[in-house]
């Protein structure tokens, strides 16, 4: 029998009725002769509520890091979340005659490094699953977000936990598909709150949706879309609320038509932060950026000027609210003497758009078409990068809206190829 791999977030399972809704739609896919491994997450809002639980125990709401608290207790408390939604919608299942039961990650096991609070997921053994499947078991339902360490300590996989656990098992079990049923009913070519034109794909390529994921996209975490690529996971994504096809994320391959851009995407909380007048001299990148790793800092665009006198303007962006981390780390570096510069200036009033598209590879004159279609529209560009299916650049943050609505009607991203 083929298998089907349903991963449904909180919000698909955020009370009873919606888990029944849940138990509807894999109790159809297994009428249509698939086995099933239902992943899902924890209620909508549990993991916070349990979060909370965590800090107050660890001495209050100032304990919001690792360091305050065993990092293993915090695991075995926050995976509960997804262990109450697994056995409720097994129950559920049951009840409507289909052969059900929960699955704890380690049961399974979900065999995971022991970074607890961001683990990764080593292997996924297919014996215990498979012989249940073998004695008349219909569904698995995983609890996600969770795996056990070789100390035999309960794990939790970080941001985009679930999504990650669901496509893994897609991988280890050889799955047809993975669909991640969520609370919209597919990728668009832009954040449809932004512009009314904005179009559900059909397809997008795993590259395309990687790139929108690490640019603001929030439909899929980058985690997941790189473990799919990495092991050809087909996945679709879909709304849990409607019976809408979704979209399909999916080998280069399988897309007939390229169209040059698939998306523009948007992160309207960014910052630029330029050091004024640095000496030009070897090893001086890796004295500002190793500090700010080092600090936690995610920096993302970088662009040097060389001035004739030798020194050099050092511009990067990194998310608003890590300013205060950039700042202390570049002041504390100029302290101890391992750079040195004339100022440190700070815009936080910028916003990040970008369009991505695998047809830029085969098609001249995109970036160009993109920077003529902002300044018709006299949005100013602070600071420009590129890929090789990517071109990002920083506007005024006011002009964030007004940006996306030219890019997307300029490449008439809202007629299909």
């Amino acid at each position: 029998m083929p298998l089907l791999v349903m991963k449904f977030g909180g919000t698909s399972v955020a009370d009873m009725d919606k888990i029944r809704n849940v138990a509807r739609k894999v109790q159809r896919e297994v009428d249509n002769g698939y086995r099933v491994i239902v992943v899902l997450s924890a209620m909508s809002g549990k993991t916070n509520e349990l979060l909370g639980y965590v800090r107050d125990a660890a001495g209050g709401p100032e304990a919001a890091a690792p360091g305050f608290y065993d990092a293993r207790e915090y695991d075995a408390i926050l995976s509960s979340g997804e262990q109450v939604t697994s056995g409720i919608l097994s129950i559920v299942l049951q009840e409507l005659g289909v052969q059900a039961r929960s699955w704890q990650g380690w049961q399974v096991p979900v065999k995971t490094t022991s970074a607890h609070g961001a683990a990764r997921i080593d292997e996924i053994p297919t014996d215990n699953l498979n012989m249940k499947f073998g004695e008349g078991m219909e569904v698995a339902v995983i609890a996600g977000f969770q795996g056990i360490s070789a100390e035999n300590r309960i794990t939790t996989l970080g941001r985009g936990g679930s999504d990650t656990t669901a496509v893994a098992f897609a991988a280890a079990f050889e799955a047809e598909r993975c669909d991640i049923y969520t609370d919209v009913d597919g990728i668009y070519t832009t954040d449809p709150r932004i512009t009314q034109k904005a179009r559900k794909l059909e397809k997008i390529a795993y590259e395309e949706m990687l790139e929108l994921a690490s640019l603001g996209a929030k439909v899929l975490q980058t985690r997941s879309v790189e473990l799919a690529m990495r092991y050809k996971v087909r996945l679709q994504v879909l709304s849990s609320f409607s019976d809408e096809p979704g979209t399909l994320v999916c080998d280069e391959e399988e897309i007939v038509e390229k169209n040059a851009v698939a998306g523009v995407a948007s992160v309207r909380d960014e910052a630029k932060l330029t050091l004024i007048s640095v000496a030009d001299r070897p090893g001086i990148a890796a004295a500002i950026f190793g500090p700010l790793a080092d600090a936690g800092v995610n920096v993302d665009m970088i662009i040097q000027n060389i001035s004739e006198d030798g020194r050099t303007d050092m511009t990067f962006s990194c998310p608003m609210d890590q300013v205060p981390l950039a700042t202390r780390a570049i002041e504390k570096a100029k302290a101890s003497g391992e750079i040195n510069y004339h100022a440190l200036d700070a815009d936080t009033g910028v916003a990040k758009v970008s369009i991505v598209g695998i047809g830029m590879r085969s098609n001249a004159g995109v970036a160009q078409k993109m920077f003529k279609a902002l300044s018709d529209d006299g949005i100013n560009i602070k600071v420009i990068t590129t890929s090789e299916i990517k071109v990002s650049v920083l506007v005024d943050r006011k002009y964030m809206e007004l940006a996306v609505q030219s890019l997307h009607d300029a490449f008439d991203l809202d007629k299909a190829s």
